[in-house]
């Protein structure tokens, strides 16, 4: 057989798959296994060997173009797969193709040549380090709290662009900066070698760098900046302890620059209380400083009330064994013990107030001064009740029975309609305000069966309304007292009835009152208006928020009734630290009561970790309320002299002392002048409108004889104006918030009546004004009222031995000349007026023009007895034969009283500094009187 001429039935063959590698920088890929192509023709010529390789497409449709395969040897078929251009590791990783091996055929042309079956091969890009790392940042800043370690602080990082693992990554980084307290790590984190000081750098730069695995550096370094701060306190930051108010300055913040410093801790809830301590302002804050019943007027309420406490008097001496205590309020203040200090109001004002219609309104402070009020009692020894208020009210035709009591933080009123029929009812009230040993302001309207209860000006309704069941009747008489009651125990308990129950010969006081009571009145017939009821109580000063509208999401406010604590609740700090800026004190007194109100701050946080939530501690601080500007009242447009006829003093209506009396009030505040290129300040006057509390008519030297002199007032129109009078011989006292054009029509009508043939030759008398019941007074007028007798008069012995009784003691008026100094009131001697010493000049100048008279006419008629008829030059001589001399005293005492300022200095320097007492200046002064004529403090 011919084996050339049969046809070649084997096809070259080749390994199925191929895992090939190739340099970036290199063509030529590495194949494993090496790429052979075997033929079993072989050893036969052309049919035996390999004369080619094809690259088809790979799964990407791409991969082929990039490659080819060449024939090494034809004869063992080896072959080579080779790049067609440059590889990029970053672009292209791998590659996969196929490949097929062709023989060559029966000759030389390749006719009829045979090919292989397709292998796969697989081509991976190896990498060359030709990048190096970069940083993501060209500049790291972190800050952190001085004073600590931190594990980590800031972390940088840098990338490279390398495909492999071994030239990407970054196997390490470094701080190039030297001495420098901060440490890097392989992953670049950055922390502390040693506790950071923000006082000795408060700024740490510094430079680092990074290498990957080649160890090609980074191309440009970054630079790190850590900023220390100040070691973080958890708290309010701007808490000023001081706040200065100046009075008339509206509302002011207290906290302008507060905020709060959580460090970083998340908070769901904030919650500030602000508390304003007025305890020991007044009766718990600054209110009008005017008396009780001045403030009531001032409120509109209903006249015809009845203080049960009036300042003691011999009026009033039921009040007179109840020790006191001094309010800077002005008002007047009864401590009760529980056992003897009680007050039985008399049965004339017992029955001024009865019915079963009224209001009772009264201060109370349980537990005095320091004693805080037990609020629980422990069983078997369980106290009595405290009573207040303990009445048996005769009405028309029958009485009835109530009693305000107090105990523990209860208060009640047991109300007995009719004593003799009904059963008595029991209206109980829980309340706080009773045993927090504040001042508090009760109001109970009952208009039986409608009982109203109003506490610091808020309505509370009873907890509690019942029968007290069969009660032994109280005894049909009118009884009021204030402190205790009269009354008997009986087994349901301690009854606070005017039983009258007689022990031992004496009467027994039963449930006594521990604390202490201010203003209380009670007033018949309707009930008080609600409105009156909060004035009466209003405080004048208080907490309150700046503007609602500018308050946060989330954010809530709450001010309790008396202003004095103000609650803030939020849930984000930035809004809540807004809120608390606009937290603020208004005192909307013109004079405002100076001094200290303490304030607390006290801040609770709620945080999502409750172990580790924040605790601030309670901040405390004050605010002083300064000393307001004082006003200062001017009396003027009286005398100093009043000098009329001694006759006009005796009519009817007497003469009035003041008719063109004029009060002024004004504002004296310091300006600053020296910006205005004035040397030193200034004082500026600002005239306001005032209400004046009182003024006082006092008669000085003797007091009056009600036998021979009085003041006369009009009572029409001081009732009209709802103003009071006191008058006695020692003072005339008017009182009464009013204007002061209505206590210039008051004062203008005062006048001074004398009996017939009661005129003296001088009276002194001395007015004042106060306002704020007191606390500013004005400066003290005197007028000297002169009468003005007849010449014939004069001649009378009697009253020449009196004028010249008068001037033999002249060394016992110097003391009353003084122009302010307190008389004596020992003092029987009368200082002859200027009036007085011109009569007598007169009078003797008279005579001396009476006896020239007779002596010329005696002695012309001698002359013409001796020259038998006498000459013309006689008959030019003066004739003063029907001289007349007319002696006006009118006319010479008002020339003496209206010789210029210059004379009366010159010519009687002397006299004034003992007879004049009065000087335009001290008109202008203002005096603080703080004792009345008998040494102690007067109160109206």
């Amino acid at each position: 057989i011919d084996m050339y001429n049969l046809p070649l039935p084997h096809k070259p063959w080749i390994e199925t798959e191929y895992q090939g590698i190739v340099m970036e920088n290199d063509n030529t890929v590495l194949l494993n296994p090496p790429l052979f192509a075997l033929d079993k023709d072989a050893p036969l010529h052309y049919a035996g060997e390999i004369c080619g390789f094809r690259v088809h497409n790979g799964p990407s449709g791409s991969s082929s173009v990039q490659f080819e395969a060449v024939v090494l040897d034809r004869s063992t078929g080896e072959g080579l797969v080779r790049s067609k251009e440059p590889l990029d590791c970053e672009s292209q990783r791998e590659h996969s193709f196929t490949i097929q091996a062709y023989d060559c055929g029966e000759g030389p042309d390749g006719a009829n040549s045979k090919k292989s079956h397709k292998a796969t091969v697989h081509v991976r890009v190896n990498d060359v380090n030709e990048f190096s790392p970069v940083f993501v940042e060209r500049r790291y800043e972190a800050s952190v709290p001085e004073g600590r370690l931190f594990d980590h602080i800031v972390r940088v990082e840098a990338l490279d662009a390398d495909c492999s693992p071994q030239y990407s990554q970054i196997c390490f980084y470094d701080i190039i900066t030297p001495n420098v307290p901060f440490v890097i790590d392989n992953d670049g984190n950055i922390k502390n070698t040693e506790p950071l000081d923000s006082k000795r750098q408060r700024v740490h730069t510094f430079w680092v760098t990074a290498f990957d695995c080649g160890k090609n550096r980074a191309q440009a370094d970054a630079q790190v900046v850590v900023t220390v701060k100040p070691s973080c306190k958890p708290g309010w930051i701007g808490w000023s302890k001081r706040v200065e108010y100046t009075p008339g300055s509206g509302s002011i913040p207290l906290f302008p620059s507060l905020h709060l410093e959580t460090c970083e801790e998340t908070v769901w809830n904030i919650q500030a209380t602000v508390e304003l301590q007025t305890g020991h302002i007044g009766k718990g804050c600054d209110r009008d400083s005017y008396s009780d019943r001045s403030v009531r007027r001032l409120c509109g309420a209903v006249r015809g009330e009845v203080d049960l406490l009036p300042p003691p008097s011999p009026a009033a001496n039921w009040t007179s064994a109840l020790p006191t205590l001094p309010s800077s309020d002005s008002s007047l203040v009864f401590s009760f013990n529980g056992s003897t200090h009680v007050a039985m109001v008399p049965d004339s004002i017992a029955a001024a107030v009865s019915g079963d219609h009224f209001t009772l309104q009264l201060w109370m402070r349980r537990g005095g001064i320091n004693t805080q009020p037990p609020t629980n009692q422990a069983r078997g020894n369980r106290r009595e009740e405290e009573t207040i208020v303990c009445s048996t009210v005769k009405n028309d035709d029958s009485f009835s029975h109530y009693s305000l009591s107090v105990h523990g933080c209860r208060l009640s009123l047991f109300y007995w309609p009719d004593v003799s029929a009904a059963r008595p009812v029991k209206f109980l009230w829980k309340l706080e305000q009773v045993c927090d040993s504040e001042w508090h302001h009760l109001s109970l309207s009952v208009q039986f069966p409608s009982v109203t209860l109003y506490v610091d000006g808020v309505t509370f309704d009873p907890a509690l309304i019942h029968d007290n069941g069969a009660i032994p009747n109280p005894a049909p008489r009118q009884r009021l007292v204030i402190g205790a009651c009269w009354g008997q125990r009986h087994d349901t308990g301690l009854v606070c009835l005017t039983c009258f129950t007689r022990i031992t010969g004496t009467w027994k006081y039963v449930g006594g009152y521990r604390g202490l009571l201010s203003g209380v009145t009670v007033r018949p017939g309707s009930v008080e208006p609600h409105s009156v009821v909060e004035c009466l109580y209003a405080c004048r000063e208080g907490l309150d928020f700046g503007d609602l509208e500018t308050l946060g999401s989330g954010m809530k406010v709450h001010v309790n009734p008396s202003q004095s604590v103000l609650v803030l609740e939020g849930d984000d700090i930035e809004s809540f630290n807004r809120a608390v800026q606009q937290v603020t004190y208004r005192n909307s007194l013109r004079f405002a009561t100076p001094g200290v109100r303490p304030l607390k701050l006290t801040t609770s946080l709620r945080c999502f970790n409750e172990e580790s939530c924040l605790t601030l501690r309670q901040l405390e601080g004050y605010l002083v309320v300064l000393q307001p500007d004082a006003p200062q009242i001017s009396l003027s447009g009286v005398g100093p002299h009043l000098a009329r006829p001694a006759p006009e003093f005796e009519g009817p209506r007497g003469v009035p002392l003041f008719p063109e009396l004029r009060i002024v009030c004004s504002l004296s505040h310091a300006v600053n002048t020296a910006a205005q290129g004035m040397e030193g300040g200034a004082l500026m006057s600002d005239a306001v409108a005032h209400t004046l509390d009182g003024c006082e008519v006092q008669p000085l030297g003797e007091e009056l004889n009600p036998e021979r002199e009085e003041l006369l007032v009009d009572m029409d129109a001081l009732r009209e104006r709802g103003l009071e009078i006191i008058n006695t011989t020692a003072y005339i006292a008017i009182t009464g918030a009013e204007s002061i054009s209505v206590y210039e029509d008051v004062l203008r009508s005062v006048r001074y009546r004398l009996a017939k043939g009661s005129a003296r030759f001088e009276r002194r008398f001395r007015l004042s004004c106060s306002e704020m019941n007191g606390r500013y007074t004005s400066n003290e007028l005197t007028l000297e009222v002169n009468f003005l007798h007849s010449l014939d008069s004069l001649y009378h012995p009697s009253h020449l031995l009196a004028s010249q009784q008068q001037f033999l003691h002249p060394s016992h008026h110097s003391g009353e000349l003084s122009g302010h100094t307190l008389p004596n009131p020992h003092r029987n001697s009368v200082v002859p007026g200027a009036a007085t010493v011109i009569i007598m000049v007169c009078v003797g100048f008279l005579v001396v023009m009476v006896i020239l008279g007779v002596f010329r006419i005696r002695s012309i008629h001698r002359r013409g007895e001796g020259t038998g008829g006498g000459s013309k030059e006689d008959s030019g001589q003066w004739d003063d034969s029907a001289l007349t001399i007319i002696v006006n005293p009118m006319e010479s005492y008002e020339s003496r009283m209206g010789i210029s300022a210059d004379t009366e200095g010159e010519g009687e320097e002397d006299e004034e500094v003992v007879e004049s007492p009065d000087d335009a200046n001290d008109d202008q002064r203002i005096i603080i009187k703080k004792e009345g004529r008998d040494g102690n403090p007067r109160r109206y």
